[in-house]
């Protein structure tokens, strides 16, 4: 059995992983907890050999073992966190990627998949009525989106300052509010910036008046270059003014970055399009497509609405490279930090080419047609109290007379039972609980056994 060569072991070995994925495909995995790193070892041993396992047994290993320690997100009670839930389509041509031994870094490379995921990005830009000149590429996650976003931000803003003779300012400092992703500070202490906060207002949106009085209160020797919205919270789903903020980014001449990881996929649904008014006018956008658009991890979409910025801050330079630097053709790895890049918005692209457009609408009303159902059954319940209304697709409530050690025994007894998995999240203060519903798998009667479980106004959890 050769490494490289499709002998028919090889062959064999294939195929049975082709029939484990499908076999995957058409099941829900149960929902249970993790075990510890000792009970694993106890069931596989060591796995990394001289002479290897052979196919049958690892892949006997991973589906028998591995596979069952893992936590489906796509089950339709993952309702923690934000889940994954993609497409047939998506899911199968994840293995087509994989398989082809094909690198998204370059035109050179890849010049077919280069062009089919732009047009996916375009479909992106096109629901948020960016220029035609927007452009970008796919990262691993809103992470790394987000982190290159800032860089390309504080590179265009550093070059201005350099044109106008101004220098450099003693720090650099972007603008946000508490509610913003975490992934805002990590970016910061990334590239040594502050992180200035903004309040938010009593329903917990940004507002313009507040990013400016945040610009105009900075410290002595700080330049802002950067502002960043969020279109859906990860904790609330609240999309920030972003209307507003743009305003107050033109006034100062601060660029306008958009966090929509989570909730920018709404951008495709008709019945709370108008919470993203204002969005045209961003300088830079992410939505992550495993999220939310129904495609494997880790895909993020990252828009710029001019991507020659991007392109000027990103481009990687070596003797090696200097051949495939090229402004006429698009390569994505100019428009973020990476070089090597998986093309890991072509699952994306296949979903979209497959099922239409109009699909994709179909689905992310349907979550938001449940979450709607889920607010409604909180607020009927009198040992409930709904903590704001809800903009998208998370529901965010209390259990009237619970602590955090309330809640934590009540997530574990229903993760123990398999019924679903849920965290919980602190608001105002104190704990309280969130479900995200983004699978369109997920019905209302899931959400009614889930909060039915929650007892009447005299309950405990334990």
């Amino acid at each position: 059995m050769g490494m490289h060569d499709l002998d028919a072991e090889n062959e064999d070995l294939v195929r049975k992983v082709i029939d484990y994925a499908l076999e995957r495909l058409g099941s829900d995995s149960p929902l249970s907890s993790p075990p510890s790193a000792e009970e694993l070892q106890a069931l596989v041993g060591n796995t990394i050999t001289p002479t290897g396992l052979g196919g049958t047994e690892a892949l006997r290993t991973f589906a028998d073992h591995l596979a069952p320690a893992c936590m489906p997100t796509d089950h339709p009670r993952y309702l923690a966190f934000v889940a994954g839930a993609p497409t047939m389509a998506a899911s199968a041509f994840d293995l087509v990627v994989g398989s082809s031994s094909l690198c998204g870094s370059t035109w050179l490379d890849g010049a077919g998949m280069v062009f089919a995921e732009n047009q996916a990005l375009r479909w992106i830009a096109d629901l948020a009525d960016m220029p035609d000149s927007a452009g970008g590429c796919f990262v691993t996650g809103g992470t790394m989106g987000n982190l290159s976003a800032l860089v390309t931000a504080r590179h265009d803003a550093d070059r201005r300052r350099m044109d106008a003779g101004s220098g450099h300012p003693q720090r650099w400092a972007v603008v946000a509010a508490e509610s913003a992703h975490s992934s805002i500070d990590s970016a910061a202490g990334v590239m040594g910036v502050d992180v200035l906060l903004a309040a938010v207002d009593a329903g917990e949106r940004l507002r313009g008046d507040a990013v400016a009085a945040a610009i105009a209160a900075r410290p002595a020797g700080t330049e802002v270059f950067a502002v960043v919205a969020t279109a859906g919270t990860t904790n609330l789903g609240i999309v920030d003014d972003i209307d507003g903020i743009a305003d107050a980014c033109a006034e100062s001449g601060v660029w306008l970055h958009v966090d929509g990881a989570y909730g920018g996929a709404a951008m495709a649904a008709p019945s709370v399009r108008h919470r993203f008014d204002g969005i045209h006018r961003v300088d830079s956008l992410v939505v992550d497509p495993h999220k939310w658009l129904f495609s494997p991890f880790d895909c993020a979409a990252l828009v710029y609405a001019n991507p020659a910025l991007a392109r000027v801050a990103h481009t990687q330079h070596a003797g090696y490279l200097e051949p495939i630097i090229d402004d006429s053709v698009w390569n994505p790895c100019d428009y973020a930090n990476v070089l090597t890049r998986r093309a890991r918005g072509m699952p994306f692209w296949f979903s979209l080419a497959v099922y239409g457009t109009d699909a994709y609408t179909e689905a992310i009303e349907h979550t938001l047609e449940v979450a709607r159902a889920t607010r409604d059954m909180v607020v009927a319940a009198d040992h409930l109290e709904l903590l704001v209304e809800p903009e998208l697709s998370v529901v965010a409530f209390r259990r009237r007379g619970w602590g955090r050690a309330d809640y934590q025994t009540w997530c574990d007894r229903l993760l123990a039972a398999g019924t679903a998995l849920l965290t919980p999240t602190t608001f105002d203060g104190g704990a309280a609980m969130r479900v995200c519903i983004v699978n369109p798998r997920t019905t209302v009667g899931d959400l009614q056994e889930v909060l039915a479980t929650l007892g009447g106004a005299g309950d405990h959890a334990a």
